[in-house]
């Protein structure tokens, strides 16, 4: 056995008084410094790389970071490294409106000591370049606990490849002019960053969620009294299979909702209303929700056709106004699922709206939504509809 006793040891450990500390060791032979990391990065779910109608390839995905200190830290930048090279960079600004802590919506780019927030991203690849084959990110930040000198930090962290599943190929679940592809990929909060505490793990099922919601003749999203349903335009649409498949599940008996208010104290299990989820193959299944309850005459088993009607556009469950939600998840559980992306055959964008802010005012109020009419409208193929434009879909 080697006796080191001879050798010099010396452990230097200089810990400042709110918890910062950096160790030093010296083993006569070696010494070796342990470098301070406040904070942890790590990427739960890797993302899918898909189309969006914008013609260009999005990485969609979250980061987590936990905050190990005992004081504030303030996110001053962030950059998404992939295979070396910088593909995107967040200022202290972007951060503060892409960083929201665990549990709120409400978007900080602060985190309080000892606590997590989820920084949601979506990285847009430059138009012919490949799919990077790693992520990284590089993250600085001011930490308050730090001693003077030592509050600027530079980590580079949470690690993860791009999955390079099959993307879902499928039709439109709807028919005709004017509909809404409202809080759809990949910035809308409402969906995109819906990160939901399920069976003891955090998941984003509607991650690529979309409110198909639909205008009249005179760009009103409803026409006569709000709280009633046939009211709106879309009530009552024909919700079509987007792709031969097996139904996994098929929720009836739910009470259409009064347009106009959310409702309260709905269970968990009512939250998707009267709706249909489809195993549409390789691991992906299509959620329809909302739907009428009288509509659904199918049963859990039953083979579906593409094109083929499973129900008609409703106002049930978790509703504010009668439309059809849609997304592509990794399992039956709507909830419990991690949330996939998927690209619609062909469809036509004739528009789009001034915004979020701008619909929601229209739904609430039955005014004529603002529109910015594309002339030519842009005929689309295999891919994902972004988030408020005004689409015309139709069976290929």
């Amino acid at each position: 056995m080697r006796d080191i006793s001879r050798r010099s040891f010396a452990l230097s450990i200089t810990v400042s008084l709110i918890g910062f500390f950096t160790i030093y060791a010296g083993l006569g032979w070696s010494e070796v410094a342990q470098q301070m990391t406040p904070l942890l990065i790590a990427v739960h779910d890797a993302p899918v790389p898909f189309k969006g109608s914008d013609g260009q390839v999005h990485l969609v995905y979250e980061v987590w970071l936990a905050n190990i200190s005992s004081g504030e830290a303030d996110i001053q930048d962030v950059e998404v490294i992939g295979d070396g090279g910088v593909l995107q960079r967040l200022d202290a600004a972007a951060v503060s409106r892409r960083l929201q802590p665990a549990g709120l919506r409400e978007a900080s780019g602060v985190l309080a000591r000892g606590t997590q927030s989820i920084l949601f991203l979506n990285v847009i690849l430059p138009n012919g370049s490949p799919i990077p084959k790693q992520l990284l990110h590089r993250i600085k930040a001011h930490y308050s606990a730090a001693p003077p000198g030592q509050q600027e930090i530079t980590e580079t962290g949470g690690a993860t490849t791009p999955d390079l599943q099959p993307v879902a190929q499928i039709g439109a679940p709807l028919r005709g002019d004017g509909y809404v592809s409202a809080d759809s990929c990949c910035d809308a909060t409402r969906h995109t960053r819906a990160a939901l505490p399920i069976n003891g793990r955090v998941y984003v099922a509607q991650r690529y969620a979309v409110d198909w919601e639909q205008l009249d003749a005179n760009g009103r999203i409803y026409s006569g009294p709000r709280e009633k349903l046939e009211s709106y335009t879309i009530f009552g649409k024909p919700v079509y299979a987007v792709a031969d498949g097996v139904v996994a599940v098929a929720i009836t008996g739910l009470p259409e909702q009064t347009p106009g208010k959310y409702p309260t104290n709905i269970p968990i299990e009512d939250a998707d209303g009267n709706a249909i989820i489809e195993d549409i193959g390789g691991h992906h299944f299509a959620c329809y929700a909302h739907m009428q309850s009288a509509s659904i005459n199918l049963h859990r088993g039953d083979r579906v056709k593409r094109g083929q009607i499973i129900g008609l556009v409703g106002n049930s469950g978790n509703s504010v106004a009668p439309h059809l939600h849609f997304h592509v998840m990794s399992s039956e559980l709507s909830l419990a699922s991690n949330g996939l992306p998927y690209q619609i055959d062909a469809f036509k964008v004739t528009g789009a709206t001034p915004g979020t802010e701008a619909f929601d005012e229209a739904e609430a109020n039955g005014t004529p939504l603002a529109i910015n009419v594309f002339s030519p409208p842009h005929q689309i193929e295999n891919s994902l509809p972004l988030d408020q434009l005004i689409i015309s879909l139709s069976p290929r």
